[in-house]
């Protein structure tokens, strides 16, 4: 049973949706209770590093999700900025991040190279996986997903990058750590693509 975090950031309804196509079991849960059983787990946000963290504080699930991802190793998908919040900090905010994937978020802009972008970074983007994974089983050769942020995920230790895609810069858009994997596109956003990573990490 897939869990969909939904602790009120992301479209919740859109990941449910591929799953319910797919035939895979999923749960939308909204407090520790509702975590109970699950097998896999998927952290969506959208917004700013440190109101993600507030929220996922105040929604009461922060400890229980501790457990299942650091002692009993359910893993977990977290997109966009529940990707971020992966990490240990972000320039964005001041709050700590969870820290489950050692790194820290910055700004596009603090780049050299990247001054005249625009942003955020939005739209489809080739994105390109380093050597093979399970999550990008079938999606190795022209893998295109759909992006929105101003911030990417700067892993302390490049084994951790799982894929990268280019904007101005090359940028860690998957990484992964144990059984803590992040995205920084959005995969119920990315048509055949999204639908067959979200497959995948089903199926880890």
């Amino acid at each position: 049973m897939i869990a969909i975090i939904d602790y009120g950031l992301g479209n919740i309804q859109a990941f449910v949706n591929v799953y319910n196509r797919l035939g895979i079991q999923v749960r939308i849960a909204k407090t520790s209770d509702e975590l109970d059983g699950t097998t896999k787990l998927i952290l969506p946000g959208v917004g700013a590093f440190d109101h993600a963290m507030e929220l996922l504080s105040a929604s009461g699930m922060r400890q229980v999700l501790d457990h299942l991802v650091l002692v009993k190793k359910v893993p977990i998908m977290g997109i966009c900025v529940g990707m971020q919040i992966l990490a240990e900090s972000s320039e964005e905010g001041v709050l700590h991040g969870l820290g489950w994937i050692p790194g820290h978020v910055r700004a596009f802009k603090s780049f050299a190279g990247t001054e005249q972008l625009p942003l955020p970074h939005m739209g489809w983007n080739d994105v390109h996986v380093e050597g093979e994974h399970r999550l990008f089983k079938g999606l190795e050769q022209d893998a295109r997903f759909y992006f929105l942020h101003s911030y990417l995920f700067e892993c302390t230790h490049k084994n951790y990058i799982i894929a990268k895609a280019s904007y101005g810069i090359d940028f860690a858009c998957c990484v992964q750590s144990d059984n803590v994997y992040g995205v920084q596109f959005h995969p119920e956003k990315s048509h055949h693509f999204g639908t067959g990573l979200l497959k995948n990490f089903a199926e880890l």
